[in-house]
């Protein structure tokens, strides 16, 4: 199955070092009906954490690990850590450099890119409803300066850069019918897969 991307923008409430560590606080909003016409419900994910953090959707450029995540109707709300090693050399400039854009606030947006697990088509529109899905990692993309941007223009400017990079958009996996949303699911060895929904 193709992996989706879901697109929002990024409110950093806090950047700091604590503990030797590069910690950020954050909401991200719910990605909301696009050009495309998706919809993501925030109360779907399935997720285990850590969760990989990537700068821009490389693979072969991850910057740390989203550590928690709680999610409401309408929102998000994330915690993670940019990595800090100690070796001097390209890697420590790089996490720097990620770490320096995010507490600074010049990189505002926001990728998920995850697995469908539950999804149907919106009645008359091109666009698909995901109810649930699996969370595969969490990309860091760059937005206009102008807050007023519209999800559109973060999923156009992604799209831009991946494919200047040779990575082209993937293609939409096929949906399954719609089903009730579930709450909670629990792994083959019993322990609970880290759903973030909050019962309603």
């Amino acid at each position: 199955m193709n992996l989706i991307r879901a697109y929002a923008q990024l409110d950093i409430k806090a950047a700091e070092q604590s503990n030797g560590k590069r910690v950020f606080r954050g909401i991200a909003s719910t990605p909301t009906t696009d050009s495309y016409g998706d919809v993501v419900e925030s109360q779907g994910a399935e997720v285990d954490f850590p969760l990989p953090f990537l700068w821009m959707h490389d693979s072969r450029d991850p910057i740390g690990w989203i550590t928690s995540a709680k999610a409401s109707k309408t929102q998000i709300e994330v915690e993670g850590e940019v990595a800090d090693i100690p070796e001097d050399g390209e890697l420590k400039q790089r996490l720097e450099t990620a770490w320096q854009y995010l507490k600074n606030k010049l990189v505002r947006g926001l990728s998920i890119g995850f697995n469908p697990i539950e999804s149907a088509r919106i009645d008359q529109t091109y666009g698909i409803h995901y109810t649930r899905w699996r969370w595969l990692e969490l990309s860091a993309v760059t937005i206009p300066a102008n807050m007023d941007a519209s999800i559109t223009a973060i999923k156009s400017i992604d799209t831009k850069l991946r494919a200047a990079s040779g990575r082209s958009m993937q293609l939409r996996a096929p949906t399954v019918a719609r089903s009730p949303l579930v709450r909670g699911t629990s792994r083959s060895d019993g322990r609970p897969t880290g759903f973030i929904g909050i019962p309603s």
